[in-house]
């Protein structure tokens, strides 16, 4: 399988490199900030190493159950599941 992903840029030209499906693309990182900047025409020499993916730490990978709009979370599914548990452990 080609390299898919962040590597460090073999070409020394910035932090990171996109690669997709073992090809240098124009997607670069420096820092926290991405743009564009096409490979140069030289090969790459010796071994790509993968960037470390470090989660984020802002809260922006949480989901708020009450978020209605991510249609992931049904209030009223959720009332009718607890009713019918209750009814069905008192038996009515």
């Amino acid at each position: 399988m080609n390299e898919e992903g962040w590597y460090i840029d073999p070409f020394g030209h910035h932090g990171a490199r996109w690669f997709s499906d073992g090809i240098p693309t124009a997607l670069v990182r420096d820092g926290g900030l991405e743009g564009h900047d096409p490979p140069p025409s030289s090969p790459i020499t010796g071994n790509l190493e993968r960037v470390a993916e470090t989660p984020p730490t802002d809260g922006s990978d949480l989901k708020r159950a009450d978020d209605a709009e991510a249609g992931e979370f049904d209030p009223s599914a959720m009332t009718q599941a607890a009713s019918d548990a209750i009814d069905s452990a008192t038996g009515l």
